[in-house]
């Protein structure tokens, strides 16, 4: 019974020992590395690490967790390594121990098909120039878990070192430790994330706010050529065959000709997976241009162009874009991705923008803040500073020949403005006393305006104003403020006169106030009294235009009354014509015959008083007479006037006149003749009986008396 349970025990430490000797064991976990202690086959041969053809040595295949057989322990050390692990979003970076050798201007392994380093056959054994070589590799592993060979390939990753600990020298440790702190310093095991700063990132440039871009050095590939300080940009087309999408595909990179060293192509918003082996980058702020400015760019590389300027300025060389020089096409107000280590963008402002040439005092654009007040010296030996203020313009189109002419605006105002402005003022302050210079502040201000102007349009930028302050002393110089207070007190003694007058005139406006404020107070009466006015004034209107209406009737009535009055008139007058005209007609024939009558009666009568020899003695009979009871009137009827001169014939007025005369006569002692042939009064009668006869011949000779009637 014991030698059955012996040999049961026997028989099953023997299958265990042969299990232990023949199969291995590998936990899913991880990978078993193979190294053959003895061969047949000899050794590795000289260069190699790793057996390809069965030589003693480190095999190139891993084993995968499960059971293997075959591998005796006599003859083969399997060495248990955990899987890589790259965790999510990072980066592992790949050393190989065995390859072909660099060459000398080769910073790292090329890129070889090998399944991610999973396949060291097809890494070792490619043809030659195409397969895998020894050193730091330019393939980077991405997130995931990968069953990489630890004899061939060390893989450096933030979690730590994957490697064959019994192969790594103390030189190689150290290497490898070195990498890591490198690694570690520049965040190399995190893809590179421009527009965007994490405050957990070492390295990020925080300052940027987000808004940066990043300037790539790659460390492989040729070198720059003679006299070329940034690699040009290559394979940046995405439908370029050789596309290395920015820089995350280094084989195609270099492919495409690119060169190593500073890269002019920068990475703009976005993630990227670079190998910072091959490739670091330096995160910067992008070039904003803000609004009110232009950028002109001065490009350190490209080729070498024309110069657009002209013959006539010689100041340096424009060029176009994309050439070596100032380019004479400005950037606009805005943000762009340009490496500042391939050219410069000065800004210029082209808004109007103060220089203060003011000691202590600076805008905040801080071009003037070098500048001091001038020192100036003038006519009457005062010694003042003046202070100035100019307003600047320069156009957008001429801001690169300023930058051509003079490097930046800085550089213009300190080297061309400041020295100009001073000598120019002090040549004005030489010529002014200190009081000339204080009254003509605004005449020097506009001369300076028009004369700074052509000075400044020969520099390319346009002065657009000059303001002069006040010219200050030094402390210990009183004789500016002695000059000030005497132009105080004259000011103050013309203010005072224009004070008084001011109150002569507001207290003629108070007796204005006051009349005003009385009639105010009295308005209501003023009021009464106006209406009242205004009542009276408008009935005599209404009186007055009704008088004027009963004149106008009046006026239209006698009118036409005298209208008819006239009519009447002039029918009154008519007849009285008519009846004046047969009466006068009738008295010609009644006093025609009344004339013959009395003519014959006159020649009786006075054949009658030439009788009586006297007149007088006549009449007496005939007084006498007719008052002895004579019915006739002492006046007689008619009277008969012979005699005078004239073309009228004689009638019975003219004959009363001859008997006056008689009278008369008498009365003055006139003696008459004695009756006869001779006597005057015979005559007389004869006389003027033949003067009516002759008057009535004349008048109607039908009416004549024949003779010795």
């Amino acid at each position: 019974m014991v030698s059955v349970v012996t040999w049961i025990a026997v028989c099953l430490a023997v299958g265990l020992l042969a299990f232990w000797l023949c199969f291995r064991w590998i936990p899913n976990d991880r990978i078993g590395v193979v190294e053959k202690w003895w061969s047949l086959a000899g050794s590795v041969p000289e260069g190699r690490i790793l057996a390809l053809g069965g030589e003693a040595g480190y095999r190139s295949d891993v084993l995968r967790g499960g059971l293997h057989f075959g591998y005796w322990r006599w003859q083969y050390a399997i060495h248990s390594v955990p899987l890589v692990t790259i965790p999510e979003g990072r980066i592992g970076y790949v050393f190989a121990r065995d390859g072909e050798p660099l060459p000398p201007a080769q910073t790292l392994g090329r890129v070889v098909g090998c399944n991610n380093f999973q396949d060291a056959r097809a890494f070792l054994g490619g043809p030659a120039g195409r397969a895998g070589q020894r050193g730091r590799q330019r393939a980077i592993l991405r997130e995931g878990v990968y069953a990489i060979n630890p004899a061939l390939f060390t893989v450096i990753s933030d979690t730590g070192v994957f490697a064959l600990r019994a192969l790594l020298t103390r030189s190689e440790q150290a290497a490898t430790a070195k990498w890591l702190e490198e690694l570690q310093a520049v965040d190399g095991f995190s893809p590179v994330v421009v527009g965007k700063a994490r405050p957990e990132t070492p390295g990020a440039d925080q300052t940027t706010g987000g808004d940066s871009i990043a300037i790539v050095t790659v460390h492989d590939g040729p070198s720059l050529a003679p006299g070329e300080i940034i690699a040009p940009t290559v394979g940046g087309d995405l439908a370029d065959p050789d596309y290395h999408n920015n820089f995350q595909d280094p084989e195609a990179f270099l492919r495409a000709g690119g060169r190593r060293g500073r890269q002019h192509m920068a990475l703009t918003d976005g993630t990227y997976f670079l190998n910072r082996w091959f490739a670091t980058v330096e995160v910067i702020a992008k070039t904003v241009v803000p609004i009110g400015s232009v950028g002109v760019v001065v490009s350190y590389i490209g080729r070498t162009g024309a110069d657009v300027s002209g013959t006539t300025f010689r100041h340096g060389e424009r060029v176009a874009e994309g050439e070596r020089g100032v380019w004479e096409r400005t950037l606009g107000p805005g943000k762009y991705a340009f490496n500042t280590y391939s050219g410069n963008v000065v800004l210029v402002p082209t808004t109007n923008f103060v220089l203060h040439w003011v000691t202590g005092r600076s805008e905040s654009h801080r071009y003037d803040e070098s500048l001091k007040s001038i020192d100036l010296v003038t006519k009457d030996a005062y010694e003042p500073s003046l202070p100035l203020s100019v307003v600047v313009h320069i156009d957008y189109q001429r801001a690169p020949s300023v930058i051509q002419r003079f490097g930046d605006v800085q550089r213009l105002i300190t080297q061309t403005l400041d020295p100009m402005l001073s000598a120019y003022f002090r040549d004005i302050a030489h010529k002014k006393t200190m009081l000339e210079l204080l009254h003509d502040r605004d005449k020097i201000q506009a001369e300076a305006r028009l004369e700074l102007r052509d000075k400044f349009h020969e520099f390319d930028i346009e002065c657009v104003d000059v303001l002069i302050g006040k010219p200050e002393t030094g402390k210990d110089s009183g004789k500016i403020e002695t000059l000030l207070d005497q132009l105080r007190e004259r000011q103050l003694s013309v203010e005072q006169l224009e004070t008084f007058e001011r109150k002569r005139v507001a207290a003629e406006k108070m007796r204005l106030l006051a009349e005003a404020q009385a009639q105010a107070s009295m308005q209501t009466n003023l009021t009464n009294a106006r209406v009242e006015a205004q009542i009276a004034e408008q009935k005599g209107e209404a009186e007055l235009a009704k008088a004027r209406k009963s004149a106008e009737q009046m006026v239209v009535m006698a009118e036409a009354e005298l209208s008819q009055s006239r009519r009447r008139a002039e029918q009154t007058v008519l007849l009285a014509e008519a009846a004046s005209r047969e009466k006068e007609l009738e008295g010609r024939g009644e006093s025609r015959r009344v004339m013959q009558v009395g003519l014959g009666e006159a020649a009786v009568q006075l054949k009658k008083i030439a009788s009586y020899g006297d007149p007088r003695l006549y009449a007496l009979s005939e007084v006498a007479a007719a008052l002895s009871g004579s019915s006739q009137p002492l006046v007689p009827e008619r009277l008969f006037v012979t005699g005078g001169a004239g073309d009228a014939p004689q009638s019975a007025q003219g004959l009363v006149g001859t008997l006056v005369a008689l009278l008369v006569a008498e009365k003055s002692g006139f003696a008459p003749a004695t009756v006869g042939a001779e006597d005057p009064l015979s005559r007389f009668a004869d006389t003027m009986s033949a003067r009516v006869i002759d008057t009535l011949s004349a008048e109607d000779p039908a009416a004549t008396p024949k003779a010795g009637g």
